[in-house]
């Protein structure tokens, strides 16, 4: 399988500062996104430590030894790197007045061969588009997620309901945090979409699914993402990671 990764990062209309972030490796089929939050201009400091940190540490992993890695093990790295992550902001934000109360979200993709190993803490997303149809393949930490999987609300309730970004789980919050991590079956043609909440905030399912079901490019569909999320009101920072599947040349 061979993967085509493009990214884009906006600050939206509102906020003066972008506290978001990625990180890309395409050559190492590994992506990383953060929605920072907290702290005077230190939610762009978590966000970016997390990316930052766990990209270059799976980077060095994947690419060191002499047999390639097994999918269990990147889903031991994801975890175990996602961990020592919080570790590093909540000793930052202890230690640094500045940065008192920061904290992040982070989802971790690492595509090998015709395999996804996924990672996340918070809500941040990754989606699927699979023949034209898309799905959210992560699922929040979130007091709403909470209240959907109880039964107190619907998903369509959820949608519009107050408190979207009451998270359950982030980094840098407590000493120890709970990684979700899965590993999913990539079939060629696939469209993977990484966001932050500043883009599912704005725009609905079907207004997504028709930005990537688009004949375009990968940088033409992020864009139409973020500049659809602008005209809807673009009141949070809006970050787009896109990676697509194609099978391999013969």
């Amino acid at each position: 399988m061979n993967y085509s990764f493009c990214a884009l990062s906006d600050a939206g209309l509102v906020r003066t500062n972008n506290e978001d972030s990625f990180a890309l490796d395409e050559k190492s089929g590994v992506a990383v996104l953060a929605d920072g939050m907290g702290g005077y201009n230190a939610g762009e400091v978590a966000s970016g430590m997390a990316t930052t940190f766990i990209k270059g540490e799976l980077v060095r992993r994947l690419n060191s030894g002499t047999q390639p890695r097994s999918l269990e093990q990147i889903a031991r790295d994801i975890e175990s790197l996602t961990s020592r992550s919080n570790q590093l902001i909540l000793n930052a934000a202890t230690t640094d007045v500045q940065c008192i109360g920061m904290g992040t979200t982070v989802v971790t993709a690492v595509f090998r061969d015709d395999s996804l190993i996924l990672g996340h803490v918070g809500d941040s997303r990754c989606y699927r588009l699979r023949q034209g149809s898309l799905k959210q393949i992560t699922k929040d930490h979130s007091m709403l997620q909470e209240q959907v999987d109880a039964g107190v609300l619907t998903p369509e309730q959820a949608a519009i309901a107050p408190g979207k970004n009451l998270l359950t789980r982030a980094l840098g919050v407590e000493d120890s945090v709970k990684v979700d991590v899965f590993r999913h079956e990539v079939q060629a043609g696939d469209i993977y979409l990484l966001c932050s909440d500043g883009l599912t905030d704005m725009l609905d399912l079907p207004s997504m699914t028709a930005a990537l079901a688009m004949d375009a490019t990968l940088p033409v569909m992020a864009a139409a993402l973020v500049d659809q999320a602008k005209v809807k009101g673009g009141r949070d920072n809006i970050t787009v990671v896109l990676v697509q599947a194609a099978g391999a040349a013969p």
